[in-house]
């Protein structure tokens, strides 16, 4: 399930809803081998009090497996690194939950963490420097966090263009109806605004003339 859009802010929109990297798994993933040979090799045994007492002790530790697992499964669905037009969400938890929002305008500075391995496996950390009592805040297992940042990057600049310019498809006021519209063509040109906004703008401000 995606973020839920009832909680954005009016105009906003959604660029990328992350869940962690499945590299996340790979802790209970692994140790399930070893978790299922125990299992196995019990299974295996001949019958005795031996077997009844390790029986009880592969089923508690296979519970325990279980569980560890379930929880990963839990939290990895219920997590999400949202980039949207106009801020950084992260959101976290199924009853109890955890978030943090970052508007785009306080955001100073982004840098990404990757180990050779994560490297490889193009997953990584992300620590975010934003003005605030917050200050710097680290967020892990993102999928392609080079690209992530690029991203943000990418919308943060978007962001000032549009309040540079009044909205997501307004010009500076005051310039004449041929500026507006080259300018329009600029952003266009550039993605910060689309095509529909481009063409009904540029619709708007023909019908003054």
């Amino acid at each position: 399930m995606g973020f839920p859009t009832r909680l954005l802010l009016d105009g906003e929109k959604i660029v990328l809803d992350l869940r962690p990297h499945w590299w996340f798994y790979v802790g209970p993933a692994a140790a399930g081998i070893p978790v299922l040979a125990i299992v196995g090799g019990v299974a295996a045994m001949d019958d005795g009090d031996a077997k009844d007492i390790l029986k009880w002790v592969a089923a508690a530790i296979f519970v325990a497996w279980i569980i560890w697992f379930g929880y990963r499964l839990v939290h990895w669905a219920s997590t999400h690194f949202v980039v949207t037009t106009e801020r950084l969400i992260f959101r976290n938890g199924l009853i109890a939950k955890h978030g943090r929002d970052i508007p785009l305008d306080r955001i100073n500075d982004i840098s990404s963490h990757q180990s050779i391995l994560e490297r490889i496996l193009r997953s990584g950390d992300l620590l975010i420097e934003s003005a605030g009592e917050q200050g710097q805040q680290r967020f892990s297992n993102i999928r392609r966090p080079e690209h992530v940042k690029k991203e943000i990057y990418k919308q943060v600049e978007a962001h000032e263009e549009r309040e540079r310019f009044g909205g997501p498809a307004h010009q500076q006021p005051g310039g004449s109806i041929p500026d507006q519209i080259a300018a329009l063509a600029d952003l266009l040109e550039r993605g910060h605004i689309s095509e529909a906004e481009f063409a009904a703008k540029k619709a708007e401000l023909l019908g003054r003339m």
